[in-house]
Formats: structure tokens, sequence, C-alpha cells
């Protein structure tokens, strides 16, 4: 070092010369790459020190259960709506004049109860003047009888051809027909509940004219709801009527009831999908249209199951690890029915195999653990 020092001295000395200006560029070249290399030698052995503190080797910790064949749950869970078995949309005959409305949306009412009526000043009207033309078409008949040597009275032995003449020329059968409709639509002028239930979508107002067309209301019984859903053409075996079901609105998590599968539609659609409905049992927080989940259980015997977090994926395959001599043992396994919590295990594990359940994500074959409660 005392040599390189002296030699840089003395190219200072003779700086003026052009060839020695070179050769005191090329030193300080040298020089600056040895100060370097020495310098990131000194930050790899501080960064070598950080990772050995920051990365210590950790225990694999690992909670296990054992094995046992048992009862399994099978969960079929599917999206439905809810609907009344007894719905009826009601709506007047005639148009009239809304005379009273006498019920609101949401109240109950029973059978036979008065909801509205209309004015039926005019339909009273209409059906005398129906009763009346009624009458004079029935003289007309009897006047055209006489003239073929029958009377009324006598109808049972006039022949069959001669009482449709009679009819038709007097023109009694129209006014009969014009009577039945006027008294029809008298009588029908008063809106009754035709079951027990509860009103709803009732916008009219009093003092409108009523329509034929548009629906006055609506009568709903929330005793008969049922849920309408659907299940795959697969699991159609899987299911049959009276089967029991939980129903869950998505609104209201807390309103779970209970049912049972009431009808299976034998038809599989273009999707592959059947149509099934459940009966349900009354609850004050379930209406009709409601969204429902709909889930299936059937306790299936002697089954080998799992919980799935026992169970992770690498490269695409189902994988479970069981513990022998305090080591994880990498097992490919292929799992078959499944509900919210656990998997049944078709091949890949047999009873008595401790099985890893929590801790595996990732753990290799044969990766030393430890065991914990």
């Amino acid at each position: 070092m005392f040599i390189f020092v002296q030699f840089l001295k003395l190219i200072f000395v003779f700086e003026n010369h052009t060839i020695m200006k070179y050769y005191r560029l090329i030193f300080l070249l040298i020089f600056a790459g040895i100060t370097g290399c020495s310098s990131d030698k000194n930050n790899n052995t501080h960064d070598n020190e950080q990772v050995e503190t920051v990365l210590p080797d950790a225990a694999n910790e690992v909670v296990v259960i054992s094995l046992h064949v048992s009862d399994f749950n099978h969960e079929l869970v599917s999206n439905g709506r809810l609907s009344a078995r007894k719905f009826a949309d009601l709506r007047f005959e005639s148009v009239e004049t809304i005379a009273g409305i006498y019920v609101k949306n949401g109240e109950r009412v029973a059978k036979g109860q008065k909801l509205a009526d209309l004015s039926d000043f005019r339909l009273k009207n209409k059906t005398a003047l129906a009763k009346d033309a009624l009458d004079r078409a029935k003289l007309e008949l009897q006047d055209v009888l006489i003239g073929q040597g029958f009377v009324i009275e006598d109808s049972v032995n006039i022949p069959d051809d001669i009482m449709r003449l009679a009819r038709t020329k007097s023109g009694y059968d129209q006014a009969l027909a014009s009577y039945e409709l006027a008294l029809y639509e008298e009588r029908h002028a008063v809106l009754t509940a035709p079951f027990d239930g509860i009103v709803a979508n009732l916008f009219a107002k009093p003092y409108n004219l009523s329509s034929t067309s548009d629906v006055f209301c609506s009568i709903i019984d929330p005793n008969s709801l049922e849920a309408s859903f659907t299940i795959l053409e697969s699991e159609l075996s899987l299911i049959k009527t009276n089967d029991k079901v939980e129903v869950t609105p998505f609104t209201v998590p807390d309103g779970k009831t209970s049912g049972q599968i009431s009808e299976i539609n034998p038809l599989v659609d273009a999707n592959g999908m059947v149509q099934a409905k459940a009966s349900v049992v009354p609850s004050g927080r379930l209406f009709e249209g409601m969204n429902v989940r709909v889930s299936i259980r059937r306790p299936l015997k002697n089954q080998l199951v799992v919980p799935k977090e026992a169970v992770v994926l690498r490269s695409g395959r189902e994988v479970a690890f069981t513990l022998v001599d305090g080591k994880a043992f990498w097992n490919y396994v292929q799992t078959g029915l499944e509900n919210a919590g656990y998997y049944t295990i078709v091949e890949g594990l047999k009873e008595g195999d401790i099985l890893i359940v929590k801790g595996n994500v990732n753990l290799a074959h044969e990766t030393t653990v430890t065991v914990i409660d």
C-alpha cells in the first residue's frame, strides 16, 4: 500500500507530461474498483446477517383428528322463491263508481267478509228492465205455443222442435240471458273475500270508476306458502317427497323456518334442471314473492367424513395430510358428497388415519410437524 501511495505522488509530480496523465487516470480507476468491491462485500455480509435474523426456523404446528365412519348429513342448497297456494286476484264485474272500500293492505280478512262495493242504482235499474223484457218475452212465447195448439203449462208434451221454434220466435232465450247477466252483475257489485287471508295490492280509491280488467286487490293466505326451487338432474335421485327442508329468507337471516318437499316436477328442462316445491311452516316474517335459500338435509350412514379445511389443492388435485411418526404424509384423495362444512371421502384415506385438519396449508411431504391441541 505504501508503494501504491508513493506511485500516486509521482504521478502528480509529473502531471504536466501527457503520458503521465494517462497513467494517472488508469490508476485512479483501479483504486475506485478495489474500494467498491470492498464496500459490496461488507454490504452482502450485513444483508446475510439481517436474513438470518428476520427468518428464523419456525415449527410447523398442526391440529389432528382420528378418522371414524359416521353419519353424514347430505345437504343440497338451492335458491327459490316463496308463493302462496291460495292466492286470488279480485275484480269487479261491471264499470261503476266505487261506493266504499272497507279494508286496507296488510289487513287480515275472513272468508265472505265485505271488502268493497259499487254504486248499485244503475245495476238495479238494469236488472229491473231485463226482468220486464223477460216477462214480455214469456207472454209472446205463450202466444206462439197457443197458435201451435199447445199451452206453456203443458211443456212436457210439447215436441222439442216446436218448443225451440217458439222460444226463438218470441225472443225468450235472449231475454232470459240478459236478465241473468244483469242479476249476476248486481250481485257482484259487492266484493267479498273468497277465503281467510291478507289483503294486498289494494290501490283503488272510493268515488272513482271501477275496472273490469284491472285487479282491485289480492287476497293471500299466508298459511299456504310454498318455496319453488330447482335442483340439478344429477341430484334428482337424492331427494324425494316429504324430505325435510330449511327455508331462510335472504333479507331476514334469522327468519329461518322448516318445511318438507311437497312435489317434484317429473321433467328436466333444457338446462338440466328439475323444478320442485316445498311447503313451508307459517312464519310472521315470510311474505309472498320473497327470495329464499332452500337447504335439503338427508342423513347417510357409514360414511368417512372429513372437515373441508382438511382438504387442500396441490396442482389442481385434492390432497389431505396424515400424521405418521411426527411427519406429515401427502395423500391424494377423492371427495364425494359435501355439505356446509364436511366432505365424504371416496378414496385416499381409511378409518383410523390421523388426519391433519389445521396448519396444513403450507405443508410438504414428510414435513416434521408439532401437534397442538
